[in-house]
């Protein structure tokens, strides 16, 4: 871990835990795609690109060779691993006031840099980077569609749901499914059918049994996990970088990238009239 440069903070095992453990909690409350999707990793901080797809074979006509012969080229495409850092601050006296006097330990600054990188991560995964070239679950090519409408209409939600898990099944992915949706509609299923007990969430959970997420996404995307998966460098970390003698400067940072071998595994649910 010499990277986090965490022996040079002066802070005991026991507070690295707590910090660690403060920035895990914050972080996984804002997860939802690593809850289906595969995890591979982590590989260490050291990984900085990853083959993707089959290699491919360039051939062209050697005019210095005799009878024409081709010559071979052989090569592979490779993604960047991203890494996703954000900083933040600790009071050098809070902290010696819990190591000397015992007094709470304020971490929420840790907590609310935690939050940052996991929002970061939620964003590639489901949107990409295309500054970086990569796709992300909503953007990728080769994924199916189907349009949602208005979710007022109680049973249009079950509808359109039906309809990308059957367009999902004719791309031979039979699930289970994962369904990730707009805060809006995730929040409009929480209503009982008329004259029943039953919630429209309850019936899409039971559709969609790989779970159903609120997520930063227009609209909604239900997911086969055999889509692919997401190859982790390093996972999510607290690291020193100074002491200005008021303040300990931290930074909470990750290194991850979503692999998509399979683009067909996912049917994005399109907003009707954009």
């Amino acid at each position: 871990m010499s990277n986090l440069n965490r022996s040079a903070a002066g802070l005991d095992e026991a507070i690295w835990e707590r910090i660690d453990a403060a920035a895990l909690e914050a972080a996984a409350a804002r997860l939802t795609a690593r809850r289906f999707l595969d995890v591979d990793g982590p590989y260490g901080l050291g990984l900085t690109s990853i083959e993707s797809g089959p290699e491919a074979r360039i051939t062209e006509p050697d005019q210095a060779a005799p009878n024409g012969a081709l010559a071979a080229t052989i090569g592979s495409q490779s993604l960047p691993v991203p890494m996703l850092q954000q900083p933040c601050a600790l009071s050098v006296r809070r902290v010696e006031g819990h190591r000397q006097l015992s007094l709470p330990l304020d971490l929420r600054p840790v907590e609310d840099a935690a939050e940052a990188v996991a929002r970061s991560e939620e964003r590639m995964i489901y949107h990409g980077v295309p500054q970086l070239g990569l796709d992300g679950l909503t953007t990728v090519a080769g994924r199916a569609t189907a349009p949602c409408g208005d979710w007022n209409d109680l049973s249009r939600a079950l509808a359109d749901v039906l309809t990308a898990v059957n367009r999902l099944d004719a791309n031979g992915f039979s699930g289970p499914y994962a369904l990730a949706l707009a805060p809006e509609r995730y929040n409009a299923l929480f209503r009982r059918f008329e004259c029943s007990d039953m919630l429209q969430v309850d019936h899409l959970r039971r559709l969609c049994e790989a779970g159903l997420y609120k997520a930063p996404v227009n609209g909604g995307v239900v997911v086969d996990p055999r889509v692919g998966n997401l190859t982790v460098g390093q996972d999510l970390r607290v690291g020193f970088s100074a002491n200005d003698g008021v303040h300990l400067k931290l930074f909470v940072s990750e290194s991850l990238v979503l692999l998509l071998d399979e683009p067909g595994a996912i049917c994005t649910l399109e907003p009707e009239g954009g």
